[in-house]
């Protein structure tokens, strides 16, 4: 029942459960049979709980998180946390989070290792479908806040404001209707830096004059201290100084919103299993004591 609450449906919950629809049936035919009342409402457009089955759905979330805390505790008395766990993420997050964790990982769970990789948002989020990755690092602007797709979850490693960088020479400017006359160097279609900008345009009703397009944060940088145009960039791109003294100038403007910064992992019967965990709990420690510039 668990499982249906959480897929939608009962044929989504054989997937993930990895049995036969008439399986879940009959499981939740025979659970009505043993409590005397039903559990979800059969209506032409699908399934959903009735407030019985409510109640029973939030004893089995916790019944479950008892059961992994228990895993995690008997790990703990053996032999320790163990196995490799393969994360894929993007440059600003590896900088400012995953290798400042391996220490303290190695630290707490020295039976846990990691594989690292440098990749776009859409090869990791395949790898993590296919089982190549066990947890992906992923960024999004703050407003578009998604659900995870069903058979995973999502950890909010961070939420960090985006800042204007624009040239030394440039006059600030003071609010954000300022905007619509500057030009903006672009950054690469669908990033999160992208839709900032595009919201930001939207906020303003026009569209912004850009120019050139970017995909690591030093190189849009470099385009803004040779006097091409603004960029918004997250604070975290910010950490290291990629621009020679003088030649750029950040401005903390009101209205610009934040970039989220979060973690995606498998959510099903076996995972995430203690090794992942122990990476969760590592990194979300690291997030959460970072200074943002």
């Amino acid at each position: 029942m668990l499982a249906v609450h959480r897929a939608g449906g009962v044929l989504a919950a054989s997937d993930v459960l990895g049995v036969t629809p008439s399986a879940v049936s009959q499981q939740i035919a025979r659970i009505e049979a043993e409590e005397g009342f039903a559990v979800l409402d059969r209506g032409p457009r699908g399934v959903s709980l009735t407030p019985a089955g409510h109640v029973l759905a939030e004893a089995a979330e916790r019944i479950e998180a008892e059961l992994v805390e228990a895993r995690q505790v008997i790990a703990a008395l053996g032999d320790g946390v163990q196995g490799l766990v393969k994360i894929g993420a993007f440059q600003s997050a590896i900088r400012a989070i995953i290798a400042p964790a391996i220490s303290l990982l190695d630290d707490r769970f020295p039976g846990v290792s990691l594989d690292i990789r440098e990749t776009e948002s859409v090869d990791s989020l395949r790898k993590l479908r296919t089982g190549d990755m066990d947890l992906v690092v992923l960024e999004r602007d703050a407003e578009m806040r998604n659900p995870a797709p069903k058979g995973s979850h999502d950890v909010v490693l961070i939420d960090e404001p985006w800042r204007l960088v624009i040239p030394a020479d440039l006059p600030p400017p003071t609010t954000l209707s300022d905007l619509a006359a500057m030009t903006f160097v672009a950054a690469t279609a669908g990033s999160a830096s992208d839709r900032a900008l595009q919201r930001v345009a939207g906020t303003l009703g026009t569209q912004l004059n850009t120019v050139h397009s970017w995909y690591d944060f030093d190189t849009a940088i470099a385009l803004v201290a040779a006097g091409q145009g603004g960029v918004l960039l997250p604070s975290l791109a910010l950490h290291e100084n990629f621009a020679p003294p003088g030649t750029v100038r950040v401005v903390p403007l009101e209205g610009l919103g934040e970039r989220q910064i979060f973690l995606r992992h498998r959510s099903t019967r076996h995972e995430p299993g203690p090794a992942v965990r122990a990476v969760v709990e590592v990194m979300t420690e690291v997030a959460g004591s970072l200074v943002l510039a």
